[in-house]
Parts: C-alpha cells; sequence; structure tokens
C-alpha cells in the first residue's frame, strides 16, 4: 500500500532514507513553537479538523472549494478537512469570548489540509504553528506578534542573515486603490493582482491592473517609495526599543492574498531567497464578526508558521540537532532469577523520571550491552546478589567505563544526577 500523494510518513531517527520525514525533527519543532509561544503569555487551544464546509465558504467565498478536502458525512452534512485554523479560533471566540479577559493570546499547533498541486515547500498537509491575539486595537499587539514570530525563528538557531521579516499594509494598499479611482466592489481583485505580482509575468499583471484602472508603474511606484504608515511606523518603533529592528523591512510588495486581512500584514523570508515564505499574517478585524453573524465584534491579529518550509531552511542551514533515541539507561539483566528484581528496578528508575529500556527476552550480557550502545544510552545498571542476600545496584557509565555500585533506595537519584 502506498500512502496517499503530498501526505507525509514521519519515522524516527536514524532515519531509513535521507528523503524521509523525521518524526524527531517534528517534535523538535513542536518543542520550540510552543515553548516560545508560552515565554510571551499564549495559552495553547485546538479544535476538530472537520468543520462544516460554510465555514471556509462565508470567509473565502465557494471558489475555495476546489482547494479543500471536503464531502457529505453520512448525516448528510456539508463537511470539510481544515484548510486554516483562522475560522476554527473565530468560531470558538465567538462562541464563549465573554469568559476571557481581552486580549486573548491563543496559540495551537493544527495539522491542514488543501487538495492543491504539490510543490516545493507546499504538500496537500502540514502542521502549523498559529499564534492570534483578540481584543486589542493598538498597534502594539501587532509588534508584539511579530516579536513573537521573530523570537520562534531564533529559538532554532536563525539569526537576521538568515531571515526577514517584510511588514506592509493592507490598509495603505486600499487608500492607494481609492485614491486612484478603483471600484470598491473589485478592491479584492486588485490585492489578488498585486500578491502575486513578483510569481506572474509582468505582461499578464500589467493587463490585469489595466482592466482595474490602474498600471504596474503606478503600483511599482508605491512599493519602490516604501513609506511607513502611521500605524507601520509606531510598529517599527516599538520593535525596535526591543533590539528587533535588524528583523524587519517595509514592503508593499506584501499584502497577503485571503480577502479577510484589514491593516498590517507581514511575511518571514529567508535572506537568500531559496525558499516559499516561512510565516505569514496579519489584522483580521471584520471577521469574528462576519462569522458570528455580528454578534460578536472584536479586533483580531495572527500568524501561520507551517513546518515544511521551515523544516527545510533548519536543514539548509545546518540548524537542526543530531536526535537521540532519546534513552537514559538500559538495565542488563545477566541472571534471570534476578528478572521479577530487575523489573522493579526498572519500574523505580522510570518513576523517578529516567528513560530506561531492557531486554524484553532472555539474551547473552554482550548483545544487551551492545544494544545500550546502539541507542546512546548514558549508562548500563544490573542488580547484583551479595552473600549476604542483599540486592545492590551497579551502573556503568558507558562514557567513561567507571562503574558505581549504589543501594536500591540511593539509585534513583544518584542516577539521575547523572
Amino acid at each position: 500500500m502506498e500512502r496517499l500523494p503530498g501526505f507525509r510518513d514521519f519515522y524516527p531517527e536514524p532515519l531509513p532514507q535521507p528523503d524521509l520525514w523525521s518524526a524527531d525533527a517534528r517534535q523538535y519543532i513542536f518543542e520550540h513553537w510552543r515553548a516560545t509561544a508560552r515565554s510571551y503569555g499564549f495559552r495553547e487551544y485546538d479544535g476538530p479538523p472537520l468543520e462544516a464546509l460554510e465555514l471556509f465558504t462565508l470567509k473565502s467565498g465557494s471558489e475555495i472549494i476546489g482547494q479543500l478536502y471536503n464531502f457529505s458525512d453520512k448525516g448528510k452534512r456539508e463537511i470539510s478537512l481544515r484548510p486554516e485554523m483562522t475560522p476554527t479560533l473565530a468560531r470558538m471566540v465567538a462562541a464563549h469570548e465573554r469568559n476571557y479577559k481581552k486580549p486573548i493570546k491563543w496559540f495551537a499547533l493544527p495539522q491542514l489540509f488543501r487538495y492543491e498541486r504539490q510543490q516545493k515547500g507546499r504538500l496537500r498537509e502540514h502542521f502549523q504553528l498559529n499564534a492570534d491575539i483578540i481584543g486589542e486595537k493598538d498597534p502594539a499587539a501587532d509588534a508584539e506578534l511579530i516579536a513573537l514570530l521573530i523570537d520562534t525563528l531564533r529559538s532554532f538557531g536563525l539569526t537576521e542573515s538568515d531571515f526577514v521579516i517584510r511588514l506592509s499594509s493592507r490598509s495603505a494598499w486600499q487608500e492607494f486603490f481609492l485614491q486612484h479611482k478603483g471600484e470598491p466592489a473589485r478592491e479584492y481583485e486588485f490585492y489578488q493582482a498585486v500578491d502575486k505580482l513578483e510569481r506572474e509575468e509582468p505582461a499578464v499583471t500589467e493587463q490585469k491592473l489595466a482592466d482595474l484602472g490602474l498600471s504596474l508603474a503606478q503600483v511599482r511606484a508605491f512599493i519602490e517609495a516604501g513609506k511607513p504608515t502611521v500605524e507601520l511606523q509606531s510598529i517599527l518603533d516599538n520593535l525596535s526599543a526591543r533590539g528587533l529592528e535588524a528583523y524587519l523591512k517595509i514592503d508593499y510588495g506584501v499584502i497577503r492574498g485571503l480577502a479577510y486581512y484589514t491593516g498590517p500584514v507581514f511575511e518571514a523570508f529567508d535572506r537568500k531567497g531559496e525558499f516559499r515564505a516561512i510565516a505569514g499574517g496579519g489584522r483580521y478585524d471584520n471577521l469574528i464578526a462576519l462569522l458570528s453573524g455580528g454578534k460578536v465584534n472584536l479586533p483580531a491579529l495572527g500568524f501561520g508558521m507551517g513546518d515544511v518550509v521551515l523544516l527545510e531552511l533548519l536543514k539548509e542551514r545546518q540548524k537542526l540537532p543530531r536526535f537521540e533515541s532519546g534513552i537514559d539507561g538500559v538495565c542488563v539483566i545477566e541472571d534471570e532469577s534476578l528478572r521479577a528484581d530487575s523489573l522493579k528496578l526498572i519500574q523505580t528508575l522510570r518513576g523517578a523520571g529516567l528513560a530506561i529500556d531492557y531486554s524484553l527476552t532472555p539474551a547473552k550480557p554482550d548483545k544487551q550491552f551492545k544494544r545500550a550502545q546502539e541507542l546512546g544510552a548514558s549508562f548500563v545498571v544490573r542488580l547484583e546478589r551479595r552473600e549476604t542476600g542483599e540486592l545492590v545496584v551497579k551502573a556503568r557509565d558507558l562514557g567513561t567505563r567507571q562503574e558505581d555500585v549504589m543501594s536500591l533506595v540511593d539509585a534513583p537519584a544518584r542516577l539521575k544526577r547523572r
């Protein structure tokens, strides 16, 4: 049986083949995502991987259906695997926002699904860090979120020479569009044209803009001027006070293709330009009101960072650690008459927080020692019965080869200190 195209199997290290996906690397990314978000006071949430199809079409229109894994369930409900997390978050907040003090700072690590053409850095499923702040209009919230994005990437050992945050404003583009007599009903068409500026042939973009009453020269002149709005300047000043200005660049070439963005938007890119966007997000002040039918109206902003591009970048920059088995020690059972006592010791050591492995069936001692070395264990332990009948623990450090003798009572604490 073959796995479905665009989906992944995750194997423990060492990988049988270099092109396989590492479960250890995935966990490493998750740990850094969680630790950094929590250091900023964000709380973790989650939602179901299946949602009503309407949750996504209401926000993005029926054209999004072509990108979804959607179907009718046995109850004849139209549902979809979630392609993004923001609509789920908006639904959840709208239902219970009165029970949470504002601003709400939440993060999630969802697996998301999109039925689209596979390409470098984009599959049909991926895991993602979503971080959002809800209930705060001040640009300080935008700066806080961008600082979280920067520190998340820095937690992997990436520096200002590795990535840049390109900061823009949907509001500035809206003002530009209306000043040039653009039709409000066609505003989203304009955003889509600008969003694809770097990916489409200039002639194609020129024609799209001409249909909207604008020219490519006007758009490029606005981007090149790069004058920050009052709102963007406030964000820049906030982040400069933190010493993070080297990671930022005003770039109106970023506009974000999703229709629901309303203010500052941003994307993280590697400095060499070798990969797709590492992360992206912005302010979406009207989405919760839209999805709640106007019952709840809260300003909001957030970003998403996928694991696929991030992992490619970390590999290319050699920022991934060497992944070991995670085993602290191996209990070697030389005397089968001591197996029951050895099992009790193993359980005690595990209860003390040590990762301990052992041979499930009788095996020669040298084979057990070899297995400990293969697992990368720090030490091996074995029980020995003295002539007095007392059981003692003999622990050998596999690095120094030094062996210590200790009592059953002292063993957990002494081995933990190792």
